[in-house]
């Protein structure tokens, strides 16, 4: 069984930043391509960033240029940094792992999921 734990979640003003942390119970080093997702009230949940095995970034287009994600495989552990924060980026942010290489931000495509963390973008 594989758990997904996220942290770092919290509340902050518009131009500000986060940064939110995804620690996984398994080794991700060599098979897991990791993602963040998110959802705000009333939408579907969004994929915002995937980060591969090797630590190549995609990012869908509302937050380029203003986040970023890494991982650190040696504590199984993936970041998204969130900067320049809106109003609109307030949501709950899901990390995702899926054993194989990621083809896309497609919800359906990952294996685990963590609760969630809220963050929350006041202007």
């Amino acid at each position: 069984q594989v758990q997904v734990v996220e942290s770092g979640g919290g509340s902050v003003q518009a131009g500000g930043s986060l940064r939110l942390s995804c620690k996984v119970s398994v080794s991700i080093g060599s098979k897991y391509c990791m993602a963040w997702f998110r959802q705000a009230p009333e939408n579907e949940r969004e994929g915002v960033a995937i980060i591969s095995r090797i630590g190549i970034t995609y990012f869908t287009d509302s937050v380029k240029g203003r986040f970023t994600a890494s991982r650190d495989n040696a504590v199984n552990t993936v970041y998204l940094q969130m900067n320049s924060l809106r109003p609109d980026d307030t949501a709950i942010y899901y990390c995702a792992a899926k054993r194989r290489a990621c083809s896309g931000l497609d919800f359906a495509d990952f294996d685990y999921w963590g609760q969630g963390t809220q963050v929350t973008v006041s202007s």
